[in-house]
Formats: C-alpha cells, sequence, structure tokens
C-alpha cells in the first residue's frame, strides 16, 4: 500500500501520536522523579533503578521488535507494543510502593522499539530525499521531548497533583495513539514469511540485560555488591558471544556476522551510545537535581524547572529537527551530525562551567544543548540508521540503534550520577553537579571521535549544490 502525498499528513498525525506515546515514558518523569521518590518514601537509588529499568527494557525490546515487524507487519507490531506500553502506565499510576513501580516501567520499556517502526513507515511511503528528511526529521524530534510539553506538564503535575497523575496522562496518550494508528497507518511486511532468530534474541537481550545490572550495582559505589558486578559483566560477555556464535550458524540471523564488524553498523551505534551516555542524564537528570537542590543548587520547583529548563530546551529542538532533516540531503547527515556533537560539547562545558550558578547562564547552555542535540545529532542518529541498515533487513539497524539510544540512556543515568555522588558526596555539593557534567563532555567527545569512521549513506542524499554531502 503506497499512501498518496495528500494522505502523508494523516500519517504523520499517527505516527507522532505513537512517538509521542513512548517519549513521554522517557523524558516526562524527568522533573518527577524527587516527587516518586518523596512520595513513595523511597531513596534516590530506588527511584534511579526505576529509570534504568524502563531504559533497559526499551532497549531490549528495540534490538529486535522493528526487525519482527518485518516479518509480522509493521502496523501490527507498533499497535501491541502502544498497547502493552498504556497497560504499564495504568499498573505504574496504581502502584503502591517502587517494586510494582519499576516493574511497570519494565512494562512500558515495550515501546522501545517506536520511533524506529515510526522511521520505517515513514520511510516506505516518502521516497523524496528532501522531504522524507524534513519529515523524518519532524518525526524524530518526538525523541528530544515533545516540543516542551511534556516536561512542562510532568513538573506541573508533580508540583500540584502528585506522580500518578503523570501517568494517567501517559494511559490517554497511549489510548489515543493506539486508536490512530490503527485506523490511519498502513501494513508493511518486507520479510513476510522469514523466520525470527529467536535464540539470537534471547542471547543478545541477555547480553544487554546484565550489562546494564552491572553498571547499576556499580553506580551504589560502596554499597554496591562488587562480586555481583563482575558475575552480570561476565554473563554479559558470554551472552554476546553466544549471541555471535549463533548468529554465524543461523540460517536466518537476526543480523549476519559481516553486518556487525561492517563501519556502518557499529560506528553508528556506538556513536549513538557515547552520545546519549554524554547527554541524556547530563539534561534531565544532574541539571534536574542542581536546579532543584536548594542548598548546593537553584532551588526551584519541579514546575519551574520545567518551564525554564526543560521546556525551552524541548521546544528549540522541536523547531530545528525539521530544518536539520530539510537540509541533511544537500549538507551531509554526517556533517550535521558533527556540528551538533561539537555544539552539544560547548553547552555541556559551558554548564559545567557557568551555567550551575547562574539560571540565566544555566537556560542558555540548555537552549544550545537543545538546538545541538535534541534538533541536530539526535536527528541526524535515527536518520543515519535507517539509511544505512541493509536493504535484506531494513529493521535491523534502526533496531540496533534504538537499543542504542536506551542503553546510553540507562548508562548515562547510571554513571553521571555516580561521579556526581563521589565528588560531592552524598549530601550534595556544587563541585559534584560540575563534575558529572564535565564527565558528559569527555564522553560526548568520544562520541564526536567515532562519528568520523560512519560511512556515507548514499541513497538519502543528494549532490546539490555541490561539494555540501561530502561530510
Amino acid at each position: 500500500m503506497n499512501i498518496q502525498k495528500d494522505h502523508v499528513p494523516a500519517l504523520m498525525v499517527a505516527l507522532l501520536g505513537a512517538c509521542t506515546a513512548f517519549q513521554l515514558n522517557a523524558s516526562m518523569l524527568s522533573p518527577v522523579l524527587p516527587t516518586i521518590q518523596r512520595d513513595l518514601h523511597t531513596t534516590v537509588v530506588a527511584v534511579g533503578f526505576s529509570q534504568t529499568a524502563f531504559f533497559t527494557s526499551a532497549a531490549i525490546f528495540a534490538v529486535f521488535v522493528p526487525r519482527l515487524s518485518d516479518i509480522l507487519g509493521r502496523r501490527r507490531v507498533l499497535l501491541v507494543s502502544l498497547a502493552l506500553t498504556t497497560v504499564g502506565s495504568i499498573l505504574a499510576a496504581v502502584a503502591p510502593g517502587i517494586g510494582l513501580l519499576c516493574l511497570a516501567r519494565v512494562i512500558q520499556g515495550c515501546s522501545g522499539a517506536v520511533i524506529a517502526i515510526c522511521l520505517l513507515i515513514l520511510r516506505g511511503q516518502v521516497a523524496e530525499p528532501k522531504r522524507y528528511g524534513t519529515l523524518m526529521g519532524v518525526v524524530a524530534a518526538v525523541n528530544g521531548g515533545v516540543a516542551g510539553i511534556d516536561v512542562f506538564v510532568g513538573g506541573w503535575l508533580a508540583t500540584h497533583v502528585g506522580f500518578r497523575a503523570v501517568f494517567w496522562v501517559m494511559v490517554v496518550v497511549g489510548a489515543i495513539a493506539t486508536g490512530l494508528v490503527a485506523r490511519i497507518a498502513p501494513e508493511s511486511r518486507p520479510s513476510a514469511g522469514t523466520p525470527m532468530d529467536w535464540s539470537g534474541v534471547v542471547a543478545l537481550a541477555l547480553a544487554v540485560a546484565c550489562l546494564l545490572l552491572a553498571l547499576n550495582e556499580a553506580a551504589k559505589l560502596a554499597a554496591a555488591k562488587w562480586w555481583q558486578v563482575a558475575v552480570f559483566a561476565i554473563a554479559s560477555v558470554g551472552a554476546f558471544v553466544s549471541f555471535y556464535q549463533n548468529e554465524r550458524r543461523a540460517q536466518h540471523p537476526l543480523v549476519r556476522p559481516a553486518q556487525l564488524r561492517d563501519r556502518g553498523t557499529w560506528a553508528v551505534l556506538l556513536t549513538t551510545t557515547l552520545t546519549l551516555a554524554g547527554i541524556f542524564a547530563a539534561i534531565n537528570g544532574v541539571v534536574v537535581s542542581d536546579a532543584q537542590d536548594a542548598k548546593a543548587g537553584l532551588g526551584l520547583s519541579a514546575d519551574t524547572t520545567s518551564v525554564v529548563l526543560l521546556t525551552p530546551y524541548a521546544l528549540i529542538g522541536w523547531a530545528v529537527g525539521p530544518l536539520a532533516g530539510r537540509f541533511a540531503p544537500t549538507w551531509g547527515y554526517r556533517r550535521i551530525l558533527r556540528i551538533g556533537l561539537v555544539g552539544s560539547i560547548v553547552a555541556l562545558a559551558w554548564i559545567a562551567m557557568v551555567g550551575l550558578h547562574s539560571l540565566p547562564m544555566l537556560v542558555g547552555g540548555s537552549l544550545l544543548l537543545g538546538i545541538a542535540y535534541a534538533g541536530m545529532a539526535n536527528i541526524m542518529l535515527n536518520g543515519l540508521a535507517v539509511a544505512l541498515s541493509p536493504p535484506d533487513r531494513p529493521g535491523f539497524l534502526p533496531g540496533f540503534n534504538s537499543g542504542a539510544f536506551n542503553l546510553g540512556a540507562g548508562l548515562s543515568f547510571a554513571i553521571l550520577p555516580a561521579i556526581q555522588t563521589i565528588i560531592g558526596g552524598s549530601n550534595g555539593d556544587a563541585a559534584g553537579y560540575a563534575g558529572a557534567v564535565a564527565l558528559g563532555v569527555v564522553i560526548t567527545a568520544a562520541a564526536l571521535g567515532v562519528s568520523y569512521l560512519i560511512p556515507r549513506p548514499a541513497l538519502i542524499e543528494v549532490r546539490e549544490p555541490v561539494g555540501l554531502a561530502d561530510g
């Protein structure tokens, strides 16, 4: 089924609804975490684990669900993902304690592949590079926040109603998105009849889960059980080796070993993981904590933090994203990615040096980060994964890249707060916040270096004006 040009706006409504349902799960809680800690009478570590649980689950589902959608149908798999996520939101809204909340966040992680599947559906319906780039920018911009509305509403509800209202909003949006996709989205099965490599899926899922569990335990620092860290780390390595061996033997592997060794695969995945590890918790965790810290930070409320920091960050990313996508086919996807990463490094360095002590400076740093990361780097990473995925497995690289987004976010929440505690102490200190953001600068610089190994995606770039697409 091929959607005609005048029907594409309706498709965009459905895809944006689905992406919004996922993104609310990922970003709406950013200003709400301190409220959850207080209302459930739990600890910072426990609340942080609920975030890690979500991103671990999202990373696991993301790596195989897009490939499953190639086989079973993209519309069908997208509907199931949205329905399960809505169920998880209901459980989170009624959770009496942190244990059930963590389980609910795992179920919400079923939405981890939503943006990848939406981009695959869009790519199948819009062939013209410039138009696809613009629309891709609109869809992928949701990955940086829902135009700031999510964090604003999340912060306001946390302050005036309570954290449970945030999850009920997710329930309503999830139900609406499911209805839109069911009514509007086309069905496509590019790999219909191909068996799913379930043994490979299990091995890879274990590798990702054990890695994040090891990092989460290590983030407890003095309270960490280091023998558990070692066991999880060894199990992760063993599971990945098992996955690689399985892919060598499988008749229909999730990914061919040659594709794993290709720079078009590992360079994209490593760049995405490092980018998220350096940036995600810096803006959504460390900066938010500093803004709300009455002793060492700025002492803002949750809703004020959303209005002055997170909402402008997401809004400007939303505005820049379609422009970045529009110019990517001529300027070069990799060139815009690198500009975004350089801008992100500058923004994080600015925040670490002067932003944490001054609200105007912090607002300026978050705005620059919104332009550079949410509006540029994030969009290009999504686009490159779709463009560089092999034709015989179009869902493979977007799926793995979605997993890398979630893996990087989970790593970020495990590593940066740990550094904040090591430097600033358990009671919080300004030096701890600065040290955590400074580490984000170093990790993002590593992402910039790896980005130079990504090959050019020729099929979605055009050669006008001459010389600009060589990035």
